[in-house]
């Protein structure tokens, strides 16, 4: 029987419901898929060799099931992966500073490059995960930050459906002059990369602007009612990313899924410290260091990559804990336990129909 929750989007893609699930982790994508949904595998920080091997794996877990890429493609980077022009061109005060963190936490050195720093941000990377990703049998491509109108067109002329993720009007009508063929209108509750505006007050400005595109709502969606509130406001659909955090199939380090359980809408907070670009993590000792005052302010992409990113993968491989943190948005208040993937998927449905059919 089909779901209450179906749109065009669903059934344009042949699932059973359209939840499009953001993860890292490519068990999450399995699972979604397998739970009748749409994962999305987070693959920015993969070199193009593991982007060309992990989407064969899923492929081969999943079947003939649909599944997506995410890749954030920002402008403004590097032509060539010289980290060593990098870091020659790194701020005494800033090596200065990331230094006195490794003393007052007493973190070990890294014994492996940190996840932001095993290779460097730039075009010429970007182009070769670009590559891999259309050399693929992978259904959807989405652009997390940026959506080039080259990679775009390569996407779709090889039968690829192309998305982008927007936090403004503005944005959703210059990915669409682009080519991308749905808009996922993304709020400032979010987790990660975010904008300035408001789930409610962005996805009627962004439905309205992309006319015919379909649109995906997203920032803070955790719930059935959020799903339904989402559908009231236009969205065919729903991206979430911080629900899966949790999850037994993400295995986050048990550490950081006792922090996320812990944590209220309020325990979030927006940073540039990881990566120069905004991002919404769970608060911890790492934000309030860089939001003290006398800190330096974050570098921009990928300087900022290449100044923590050792300090950020010794922190993870030694559990710092007071240091450790993770990228999560206001709706991870609604994570209070461990759960399955499929188990999310059920209740997000079944309070969805219960809500919708009431409102009826």
């Amino acid at each position: 029987m089909t779901s209450t929750l179906q749109t065009p989007i669903g059934d344009r893609f042949g699932l059973k419901y359209p939840i499009f699930g953001f993860a890292h982790s490519i068990d999450v994508v399995c699972a979604l898929a397998e739970a009748g949904g749409m994962g999305v595998w987070g693959a920015t920080r993969e070199t193009p060799e593991e982007i060309e091997r992990g989407l064969a794996e899923i492929r081969r877990r999943i079947g003939s099931r649909p599944f997506g890429i995410d890749l954030v493609l920002p402008r403004g980077m590097p032509k060539t992966a010289d980290k060593a022009a990098i870091e020659a061109e790194l701020p005494e005060d800033h090596k200065a500073f990331v230094k006195g963190i490794y003393e007052k936490y007493g973190v070990p050195a890294a014994t492996r490059p940190g996840m932001r720093s095993r290779f460097l941000r730039s075009d010429e990377v970007a182009e070769a995960q670009i590559a891999a990703v259309l050399a693929s049998d992978v259904d959807l491509f989405a652009c997390g930050i940026g959506a080039p109108a080259d990679a775009v067109a390569h996407a779709k002329a090889d039968g690829k459906t192309t998305l982008a993720l927007v936090g403004s009007a503005r944005h959703a009508e210059a990915a669409i002059r682009n080519g991308a063929e749905i808009i996922v209108a993304q709020g400032y509750d979010a987790g990660a990369h975010t904008g300035q505006i408001g789930t409610f007050s962005l996805i009627p400005q962004v439905v309205d602007a992309c006319g015919d595109i379909p649109v995906l709502a997203a920032g803070g969606v955790a719930t059935g009612r959020h799903i339904a509130a989402s559908y009231a406001l236009g969205a065919q659909g729903v991206w979430l990313g911080t629900a899966w955090l949790t999850t037994h199939e993400h295995a986050l380090q048990d550490v950081l899924v006792e922090k996320l359980l812990a944590a209220g809408s309020d325990d979030t907070v927006i940073s540039r410290a990881d990566s120069g670009k905004t991002l919404r993590q769970i608060r911890s000792a790492w934000s309030e260091e860089w939001a003290a005052p006398g800190a330096p302010a974050p570098l921009k992409m990928p300087y900022q990559d290449i100044l923590v990113g050792d300090l950020l993968g010794a922190i993870d491989e030694h559990g710092v804990e007071p240091l450790m943190h993770h990228p999560a948005g206001q709706s991870i208040a609604y994570s209070r336990e461990r759960k399955s993937v499929a188990d999310v998927v059920a209740e997000l449905v079944g309070e969805a129909e219960e809500t919708l059919t009431r409102l009826s």
